[in-house]
């Protein structure tokens, strides 16, 4: 029986526990490329049939691919788009290695994937397409960013701001925005997560509490632009649009919400993180803390080099 994508990555976070230690993030991320050779090859088993080799190539339309031997048992490739940096290099192979694990029997049960497994960019980040495009990502996220760990750095309850995102893209040797989207995946608080260019957002995710609350952004299959007076549209950088300003009711929604924007002009996008006043002291707490502008210039330094390190991973 095939194991769950998150079963298979909890099984990987067992072992790497078991073997590293739990604090093994603590000297640095997963080597997923080295995981994925000598894992596969270690637990081929009966079925024989391994990873053989990781390799960069010039990909047009596609972040990564699996690729299965013609010979049986079989050997398999990943490859990656070359021009990817290291964060975004280890997520997709993260995703090609969850393929493997989860879906590689497709390649002889459904001519669909008769020459293996080609994903898209709009694949790898968002799991977008066909279910096991979803699992794929279900299972990088979990293999790279354990929910127990994370949890360790940011609880639950506890907002998250640019500079506490950055430093765990850093921990877990991801993109600023796949750390983000790990953390929306796990907070009770109410925060959402937006990507667009030139006024128009790409896509918009909420938290689950956001959701529930009614507070979401359309972007499938229609065109979502910005409000005028938001950060990423007046283009406002610096103190403030790493720090935080709070934005009026009716800006973004009817109640009032605390916006941040980073811009990447190498990459070409923003990416603006909202968060909604929460009902308990967590929030409280919080605003006590990191919304101090008294105490802005003092840290804004150190922001916006960790940011910067950060969207390297974009």
């Amino acid at each position: 029986m095939t194991k769950s994508p998150r079963r298979a990555a909890n099984d990987l976070t067992l072992m790497l526990n078991a073997v590293l230690g739990e604090n093994r993030f603590d000297r640095g991320p997963v080597d997923v490329e080295a995981l994925a050779l000598e894992y596969t090859r270690n637990t081929a088993g009966a079925h024989g049939e391994y990873i053989e080799r990781i390799v960069a190539d010039d990909l047009d339309g596609c972040e990564g691919a699996l690729v299965p031997g013609e010979t049986k048992p079989r050997r398999w490739g990943i490859i990656y788009d070359r021009r990817q940096n290291r964060g975004r290099r280890a997520y997709t192979v993260a995703h090609e290695l969850g393929h493997f694990m989860v879906h590689r029997h497709l390649v002889d049960e459904d001519p669909d994937f008769d020459g293996g497994f080609r994903c898209s960019k709009d694949a790898v980040e968002h799991g977008s397409g066909k279910d096991i495009e979803k699992e794929a990502n279900e299972f990088a996220a979990t293999l790279l960013m354990p929910l127990d760990d994370f949890r360790r750095i940011i609880p639950a309850n506890e907002l998250a701001d640019l500079e506490r995102l950055g430093r765990a893209a850093q921990r877990y040797g991801v993109s600023l925005t796949a750390a983000a989207l790990r953390w929306l995946s796990y907070t009770t608080t109410r925060a959402m997560l937006i990507s667009s260019t030139e006024g128009y957002a790409h896509w918009a995710k909420p938290s689950e509490a956001a959701l529930k609350s009614g507070r979401f952004i359309r972007t499938r299959n229609e065109m979502y632009e910005m409000p005028a007076s938001s950060l990423a549209v007046r283009r406002v950088r610096g103190d403030e649009a790493l720090t935080g300003v709070r934005q009026a009711a009716g800006v973004w929604f009817p109640e009032s919400v605390v916006e941040m924007c980073m811009r990447t002009d190498r990459y070409d996008f923003e990416l603006t993180l909202l968060h909604f006043d929460g009902k308990g002291p967590a929030y409280q707490a919080l605003s006590a803390r990191s919304w101090d502008f008294g105490q802005v210039e003092e840290r804004c330094g150190n922001i916006v080099s960790l940011i910067d390190e950060c969207f390297a991973g974009e």
